[in-house]
């Protein structure tokens, strides 16, 4: 259970960290629109619907990272340990030689890349049409600037997270 726990921890941290970046990019590339002082405040229901939307895609992330561990524990031919291994050197067939990794095991992270792709791209998908068009552009930026300064408005977002996690695992 422990690699178990070690393996999906690399594979969270490795999803974590493209997901991140290619959702970074996804965001600041929603329309930037300048907002007068008057605008700039964040109103309740702003607020709910970009924590509706980012608890929508947390829990798209979550439910990806389990599809890709059970892919991993179904196939049940590989340690996790040697999951955790060659997945850190599966984009270099040379180090992939070298590690002797069998034809199934590259079929398995190839099988994990695939699937931790397709799903990167819903969720980038979901995750611009939920910040343009249900929280909207001008609301969604204006709302990430003030998270980024307000704490204030900083926890009552995360409150309102923490709301909607608990309604969503009843």
């Amino acid at each position: 259970m422990k690699y178990l726990t070690i393996a999906f921890g690399f594979v969270f941290a490795t999803f974590s960290q493209v997901c991140g970046q290619e959702a970074q990019q996804k965001q600041d590339s929603v329309e930037q629109v300048q907002i007068t002082d008057e605008q700039e405040q964040v109103t309740d229901e702003e607020l709910k619907k970009y924590a509706v939307a980012m608890d929508s895609i947390n829990d798209m992330k979550e439910s990806l990272l389990e599809e890709i561990s059970d892919i991993v524990k179904e196939d049940g031919k590989m340690t996790n340990a040697r999951y955790n291994d060659l997945s850190k050197i599966a984009n270099d067939p040379a180090k992939l030689a070298q590690a002797k990794a069998t034809p199934e095991e590259i079929a398995l992270l190839k099988k994990v890349a695939e699937k931790k792709n397709e799903g990167t791209v819903e969720i980038n998908n979901t995750f611009k049409a939920l910040a343009q068009e249900y929280v909207g552009a001008t609301s969604y930026n204006k709302i990430k600037k003030a998270l980024a300064t307000d704490s204030e408005l900083k926890s009552k977002y995360e409150a309102m997270l923490q709301e909607l996690e608990k309604d969503g695992s009843k």
